[in-house]
């Protein structure tokens, strides 16, 4: 199994889908917070979207490759695990990881990877796919409903776990009122409703 990866159980009713960039210091905070939720919530996974910035970079894409290509050489938990340690590791802010910071599990197949495209490609169609649904700020979140193809993309910036099961519950209710119809829909949470929300 290979990107988009998957945290928490593959079966969840819904995915919490968060585009990212790598050296954001607010998705750097704000990533325990909602891996804890995740691991509280287990109708809930969680997918990872790169989203690199363009005045993070170089370090952004350098800090997506290399988390691309540890779920490449050792499956999603790799993936994962390599997610935090750039959190762990970076200055942030488009500084990166400190060169003299040892690569944690450098082997010869995670070092092949590096060296091709392979994670770029990834990396680009993830950023392209971000732009052409309108997200461009990093951390933001989509909420989607397994069961029925019905999503919601939630405002820009982190969001509180009560927001998260708000949102929940609002994504069921649209669910039910487009039962009978059998659509797919996109929608974006209410302004009113995210003023209410707790952040």
């Amino acid at each position: 199994m290979g990107p988009p990866w998957i945290y928490g159980h593959l079966d969840a009713r819904f995915t919490v889908v968060s585009y990212a960039d790598l050296e954001c210091p607010f998705c750097q905070a704000y990533f325990p917070i909602l891996r804890q939720w995740i691991d509280s919530h287990p109708e809930v996974n969680w997918q990872w979207h790169h989203l690199p910035l363009t005045f993070h970079e170089p370090a952004a894409t350098q800090g997506a490759r290399l988390a691309e290509c540890a779920g490449e050489a050792r499956g999603r938990t790799a993936f994962w695990q390599t997610i935090a340690w750039v959190y762990q590791h970076t200055r942030s802010d488009g500084q990166g990881v400190p060169s003299e910071t040892p690569i944690p599990g450098l082997t010869p197949e995670l070092q092949t990877c590096l060296d091709s495209i392979r994670p770029d490609a990834v990396i680009q169609a993830q950023a392209t796919e971000a732009s052409q649904a309108g997200v461009v700020a990093t951390p933001t979140l989509r909420l989607i409903d397994n069961h029925t193809s019905t999503d919601l993309l939630l405002p820009a910036g982190p969001v509180e776990g009560d927001a998260l099961l708000s949102a929940i519950d609002l994504l069921m209710a649209m669910a039910s009122e487009t039962a009978e119809e059998s659509v797919t829909t996109t929608s974006e949470m209410p302004a009113d409703v995210v003023g209410d929300m707790p952040r």
